[in-house]
């Protein structure tokens, strides 16, 4: 069931054909259960130049795109059996094979970890509760300008795994030659020469005696 900014619920048909609207008011399509929000999105956005329409479960997004072709599609991220990101994912499906023109997308995040959700599911822009007028209209006016809209800091993702450190290898190492100093004996001293003089006196001296008595 869709419902647009005068509360006044309309069905779905079954062969919808894309409503002749000017081009220069814009259509939102909105898909939350909760009533505060879709009274604040409404109430930012919905003026004479801008249509809003509502449906309460994601399933209902793609049958109500078929029927409303709108400019902007807001999408919860907590709405009933079928999430924002869900629902994000599967437009961005029939998009992509061909079925359904592609749109602009705002997610209203619960938080500013769920960023990572928003850009996952492809979204053109997205706003993080408590929300307010100004911040709504700021977001609608850039998608459907063109451009995109973020807001908060993106969780990061696990990191890529690295390359493995290179190997270390550790230097060559030389050792220094070493050469040995040149031993020089010491001269030895006037007592030390006098005494191997008189010991090699002795020694002749012997020798002569032994001579002599083999001669004898």
């Amino acid at each position: 069931m869709v419902t647009t900014g005068t509360r006044r619920p309309t069905r779905l048909r079954p062969a919808p054909a894309a409503p002749v609207r000017s081009a220069a008011v814009p259509v939102v399509l909105l898909a939350t259960d909760a009533d505060r929000l879709h009274d604040e999105v409404d109430a930012a956005l919905a003026d004479d130049t801008t249509t809003v329409h509502r449906v309460r479960s994601g399933r209902e997004v793609i049958p109500a795109v078929k029927q409303l072709d709108p400019d902007l599609v807001v999408l919860d991220l907590q709405i009933g059996n079928m999430g924002g990101m869900a629902t994000c994912l599967s437009l961005r499906s029939e998009e992509g094979a061909g079925r359904l023109e592609r749109r602009a997308i705002l997610m209203l995040l619960d938080r500013t970890a769920d960023v990572f959700l928003a850009r996952r599911a492809d979204a053109d822009g997205w706003l993080v509760k408590p929300l307010d007028a100004f911040r709504i209209r700021r977001a609608a006016e850039a998608l459907l300008a063109g451009a995109e809209y973020h807001e908060g800091t993106a969780v990061a993702e696990p990191p890529a795994q690295q390359d493995e450190a290179p190997e270390f290898e550790a230097p060559e190492f030389e050792a220094p030659e070493f050469e040995a100093p040149e031993f020089e004996a010491p001269e030895p001293t006037a007592s030390e020469t006098t005494e191997a003089t008189t010991d090699a006196d002795d020694t002749v001296a012997t020798e002569a005696d032994n001579a002599e008595a083999a001669e004898a």
